[in-house]
């Protein structure tokens, strides 16, 4: 199938690809549909792109390639949500805020896009926690005496 892309122009997705968001993502409601494609293979980045709407696409990230330690629960709801029934079926990505460079740009761990691969369904969580670090993650560390 031929999508329209925030960032990538038109691209062909395959079944594969695409994934249902039965509530839309927050703020986005009405989109359920939505097909992840790469970058590139040497880049960590994937677009999470609308089927429905070329102007809705997030620019995503598997987290745990900037926090190793990026950890958290879902639950009983969000489990039942996205049917899950192993912990294999599932991956976790991020969406990237992007700034005028990409070592300013940073990376929302506060609310993550989960996905059942077996199932292909897919949920943003947005966790409980109160933590502001988190919610504009760097994609680099920052150095000592660098701003």
């Amino acid at each position: 199938m031929k999508i329209d892309t925030k960032f990538l122009g038109q691209v062909i997705v395959t079944p594969e690809q695409l994934y249902s968001f039965e509530e839309g993502i927050p703020g986005f409601p009405e989109e359920k549909q939505f097909a992840l494609i790469p970058f590139g293979k040497e880049t960590p980045f994937i677009l999470l792109q609308s089927t429905k709407t070329t102007q809705i696409g997030f620019v995503t990230a598997f987290p745990y390639t900037f926090k190793a330690d990026y950890a958290f629960d879902l639950s009983k709801q969000d489990v039942e949500a996205l049917k899950i029934e192993k912990q294999e079926d599932i991956i976790t990505y991020a969406i990237v805020t992007l700034k005028d460079t990409l070592p300013n740009s940073t990376i929302n761990l506060l609310a993550p896009i989960v996905i059942n691969t077996k199932t292909k369904q897919g949920r943003q969580i947005v966790l409980n926690e109160n933590n502001q670090e988190l919610l504009h993650y760097p994609l680099y560390p920052v150095k000592e005496g660098v701003k």
